[in-house]
């Protein structure tokens, strides 16, 4: 099966270069996310053998050592260890297995992390004395810090909170030396905001930011005189910058319909200097759950995780000098086989003349004329063009896969991520009953069209078969909500005000959460379903999967539960996957026969 083989092949990560030219990298060629060192000779080398998923790493500059983030079956709870680069032994840092530490930097004999360990809800940003093993704190206003940023000279820390608004930031400024705190825009301001840069010279920052516009332009702020200015607009895509330590050069990402070109400009006015000679067609940066490009401190090169349909997530090194680029993979690396295609883009009109955004994978092996809607998590998520294996193997199993950015999704503008704020919320599901009546034009069978999602995609499936039980052959729900109440009332206390911005609160909005949920009209779902989750989940409870499947079970309704013990929001080890998803497709190919 070409989906086993998929999921196989291995994916590389860049994480931290340090001054001799040594990388970080998180590697699963064992099946799960370790650490790995890549030796200024090219040389992969594992530093962690745990087993369990590493998150993010970081060497600690001026030592042989290297700070580790883990947690334990996909809880979450992110743990710091200490790796010796010697000896590869491994000592606990920090560590409290009921709460979350994120780690921001290791420079200068500290570690900065945040941590929600005094309420469990509000994250505290930390620095803990490497020589000591002190702690002191340098915020603890409250609120979620999402991203932290802290400036070359260690004296700033910028905090990217979730703000009152769904899908927005808010920064804050912090001196880490006298703690005060500078809020540098509003709390209920609707603007997202992400990817903070520092100039080299801490005197200011770049951050791509929507502020009073629909797209999210490179926004610059001085931190000596509290301006701030645009450098770099486009009217019709989402840009978002990294800055050369060199002081002169800007990396440039320009989000463009899933797909995510690189190019190199001037600081100083943002002209173009050069495009990234990427492979076509894919993602540069950007993409969900991947790191940012990394430059070498000395500004000499960056590192770029770079994926597309045909190729696996990959570390490319580029040179700024040179200009050239080059992969940098382990000995050994296995080829992607030919099978796996590149997506069609199209616009799909929807109930209220909306346009929407969808990718299409035609099927590469014989066609049975049979339709997956592949939905993304988020809300606020996106279906980008980048590496998606199960969607390669539905594809090759014979299923035309329609891979849409409905109503809510990041990367079409301010506008559209806003389209199914709260009471909104079912307009994203009718965007599926407009994909359903647009598969003839496309020469695919709507009686044989089936949803497919994970985490709020999970939802989108449980919502579309029961808002629509007409339409949908079938649904995979992978760690999906079935009540939006239950989920709201479960999740982890640290979300619960995240996700309320969202989706309405519970205070104040129950009556219309309990009308969105799909759990409200079980008894119209009759759709066969297929439900996978991790017992371990954080953000959507084990909970939802078992009311839900215990209700239709009940029904009579067709229905299987998959419950991994080893994993938490999803599947993230391969033996998981490798179990899960071919029964998934199994699945499918019973149903939409």
């Amino acid at each position: 099966m070409l989906l086993t083989t998929l999921l196989a092949l291995p994916t590389a990560l860049a994480l931290d270069v340090n001054d001799e030219g040594g990388l970080l990298v998180l590697y699963d060629e064992t099946g799960t996310r370790e650490v790995n060192e890549v030796t200024p000779d090219g040389t992969w080398r594992a530093l962690t053998d745990l087993g369990e998923t590493c998150r993010n790493a970081r060497f600690v500059l001026g030592s042989r050592q290297v700070v580790v983030q883990h947690d334990s079956g996909g809880d979450e709870r992110g743990q710091l260890s200490l790796v010796d680069l010697d000896d590869r032994t491994l000592t606990p840092l920090v560590h409290d297995p009921a709460f979350k530490h994120n780690l921001v930097q290791a420079t200068g004999g500290r570690v900065l992390f945040t941590t929600n360990r005094r309420n469990g809800v509000d994250f505290d940003l930390v620095s803990h004395d490497l020589a000591t093993g002190e702690e002191s704190v340098l915020y603890d206003g409250g609120g979620w810090a999402m991203a932290v940023d802290a400036s070359p000279d260690g004296k700033w820390v910028v905090l990217s909170l979730a703000s009152a608004p769904a899908n927005s930031m808010q920064l804050l400024l912090v001196d880490t030396t006298t703690r005060a705190v500078t809020a540098l825009t509003a709390p209920d301001a609707h603007n997202d905001q992400k990817v903070v840069s520092w100039l080299p010279s801490s005197s200011g920052f770049v951050v791509a930011s929507d502020a009073d516009r629909d797209r999210m332009a490179i926004r610059q702020y001085d931190v000596s005189d509290g301006t701030w200015s645009d450098l770099m607009v486009d009217d019709e895509h989402d840009l978002a910058g990294w800055v050369c330590p060199d002081g002169e050069h800007l990396l440039v990402a320009t989000i463009d319909d899933g797909l995510v070109p690189l190019a190199l400009h001037k600081l100083e006015d943002g002209a173009l200097v050069a495009p990234l000679d990427l492979p076509p067609l894919g993602c540069g940066a950007q993409a969900v759950m991947l790191p940012d490009p990394v430059w070498s401190p000395d500004g000499t090169y960056a590192l770029i995780t770079y994926h597309s349909p045909i190729e696996p997530p990959t570390v490319y090194r580029y040179t700024l000098a040179t200009r050239e680029i080059v992969p940098m993979r382990p000995p050994a690396t296995p080829e992607v086989p030919a099978e796996v295609a590149h997506p069609e883009s199209h616009r799909v009109p929807s109930f209220d003349g909306e346009q929407v955004p969808v990718f299409v994978y035609r099927p590469t092996g014989p066609d049975l004329g049979s339709t997956v809607i592949h939905v993304h998590g988020g809300p606020e998520g996106a279906a980008m063009r980048g590496w998606v294996p199960v969607v390669s193997g539905l594809a090759a199993a014979g299923h035309t896969v329609v891979v849409p950015n409905v109503r809510g999704s990041a990367a079409y503008g301010k506008r559209w991520y806003s389209l199914d704020d709260r009471e909104l919320r079912l307009d994203s599901v009718k965007d599926l009953a407009a994909i359903h009546a647009w598969l003839p034009s496309i020469g695919c069978d709507p009686t044989r069209a089936a949803l497919w999602g994970g985490s709020y995609g999970g939802y989108m499936v449980l919502a579309g078969l029961a808002f629509q039980p007409s339409l949908w052959a079938a649904g995979v729900d992978i760690v999906g909500i079935a009540s939006l109440v239950t989920f709201l009332e479960n999740t982890s206390d640290y979300r619960r005000a995240t996700r309320e911005r969202e989706y309405g609160y519970l205070a104040t909005d129950r009556e219309f959460l309990q009308s969105a949920s799909p759990l409200s009209r079980v008894d119209d779902l009759r759709a066969p379903l297929l439900v996978i989750h991790g017992a371990n989940d954080p953000r959507v409870p084990l909970s939802e999967a078992e009311q839900i499947t215990d209700a239709l079970t009940a029904r009579g309704v067709p229905c299987q539960l998959l419950v991994y013990p080893d994993e938490g929001h999803g599947l993230a080890k391969l033996t998981d996957k490798l179990d899960a998803y071919p029964q998934a497709l199994a699945f499918l190919a019973e149903h939409l026969s």
